[in-house]
């Protein structure tokens, strides 16, 4: 046997009557990571604390609801035979979040919320892109628990066992077989993006958008890569493509239109996360770089109110 990565011999634990699948914990340590690095990141642009989980509340139940649906629908065939059982529709702590619906979704969530308290959109979403990549490489993590997301056949000494027992093994190859862990590789390219986006942003001083759309560039390109190695069957190819992968290199392309549009317009940065007039009355304008209070509200609350 070559060198290789074990694949964990349990994938949950049980305290009392419940069970705790380990998925659902790295799914849940993303969603906190996200929500405090979001919040650190709007707070220092003048954002009140706690901000960050009231747009989580809508968030997040959107991005599951649209990812599980996604992903049940370009999957009939594992939720819709002769004798399955419905119910495991809803059993999202199995595996199957797809983050093509979560996207769409959770920014429909996120929208909705954002206009409820009085957050620019782009503002939010831009904070959120560094916290959404993390969150996603602790999911992958999770996917690891659940013994999925792998590639074809390797000798590379970070191959990963799987169980030949596995109903997604691929048929015709002996037990023993290593195969890619397109888990790691993209939780390793989730978490390289992360950082790259964060500094990309600081050195060009992105706003309104212009971090979404590197998010969707960086991980569109990629997915659609890691997409291409995976051997999980698909109902649904296109030219010989996955859908999948049509969709990820969507997402790149909406990346470079979303980026380039967002560049022409020269919008100045807005300085506050908040829309003029929505922001909050329980917390004072954040002091500037001279230790003096932030007039930006104030001065756009009257431009907006003079119709500028």
């Amino acid at each position: 046997m070559h060198e290789s990565i074990p694949s964990p011999p349990i994938s949950s634990f049980d305290i009392g009557p419940f069970t705790i699948h380990f998925y659902a914990l790295c799914i849940l340590t993303g969603i906190l990571i996200a929500v405090a690095l979001t919040q650190r990141r709007l707070s220092r642009q003048g954002a009140e604390k706690g901000i960050v989980l009231d747009v989580a509340l809508w968030t997040v139940p959107f991005g599951i609801i649209g990812g599980r649906l996604y992903h049940v629908v370009t999957h009939p065939n594992d939720y819709f035979f002769p004798g399955a059982d419905l119910w495991k529709v809803l059993f999202v702590w199995e595996g199957g979040l797809a983050i093509f619906g979560a996207i769409i979704a959770g920014s429909i969530g996120a929208f909705i919320a954002c206009r409820r308290r009085g957050l620019r959109f782009w503002a939010f979403t831009d904070a959120l892109i560094p916290g959404l990549l993390l969150a996603q490489a602790f999911g992958r993590f999770g996917n690891y628990f659940n013994h999925e997301l792998y590639g074809g056949p390797t000798t590379l000494p970070w191959g990963l066992q799987i169980e030949a027992t596995n109903a997604a093994f691929p048929p015709g190859l002996p037990p023993g077989t290593l195969f890619h862990p397109l888990f790691l590789y993209e939780m390793i390219w989730n978490i390289a993006g992360a950082f790259l986006i964060i500094s990309l942003e600081r050195r060009l001083r992105l706003h309104s958008g212009r971090t979404v759309a590197l998010y969707f560039i960086w991980y569109g390109i990629g997915r659609a890569f890691f997409e291409s190695l995976r051997l999980d069957p698909t109902e649904f190819v296109f030219a010989g493509l996955k859908a999948n992968v049509i969709a990820a290199l969507l997402l790149a392309v909406a990346g470079v239109v979303l980026f380039t549009i967002q560049t022409k317009r020269h919008s100045p940065n807005p300085g506050s996360p908040h829309i003029p007039g929505r922001n909050s009355k329980h917390m004072p304008p954040a002091p500037g770089p001279d230790g003096e209070a932030d007039h930006v509200d104030r001065v756009a609350e009257i431009r907006h109110s003079h119709g500028n």
